[in-house]
């Protein structure tokens, strides 16, 4: 079984920045890719921005703004947000795509999620 923990979400004015973590762990064999979605009232959670071991995706309205990086070691993910927009406001939540302690199957996991609220 795997968890994911989150943290660093909070209320921030627009401009200002917010750095996310979320750390794995469980019966990890090794992870594919790590990456954090969001899902705002009324709407679809969507994919704000994902990492694999040789390639970095990010929505077109977080381009420029957010960066996702990871610490291998520690299987921990990271976004840091600046020029944040009233319109990031949203539960940001943290997934892994992984294979299994012995490699033979993958499976995904969802972290708690977190608020991230952007003042105007």
């Amino acid at each position: 079984q795997v968890q994911l923990v989150e943290s660093g979400g909070g209320v921030v004015q627009a401009g200002g920045s917010l750095r996310l973590s979320c750390a794995a762990s469980g019966n990890i064999f090794s992870i594919k890719a790590m990456g954090w979605y969001r899902q705002a009232p009324g709407n679809q959670r969507e994919l704000v921005a994902a990492i694999s071991h040789g390639s970095t995706d990010y929505a077109d309205s977080v381009k420029g703004r957010f960066t996702v990086s990871r610490d291998y070691a520690k299987n921990t993910v990271y976004l840091e947000m600046n020029s944040l927009k009233p319109e990031d406001t949203a539960v940001y939540y943290c997934n892994v795509d992984y294979w299994n302690s012995g490699g033979y199957y993958s499976e995904v996991a969802w972290g708690q999620g977190t608020q991230v609220t952007v003042s105007s």
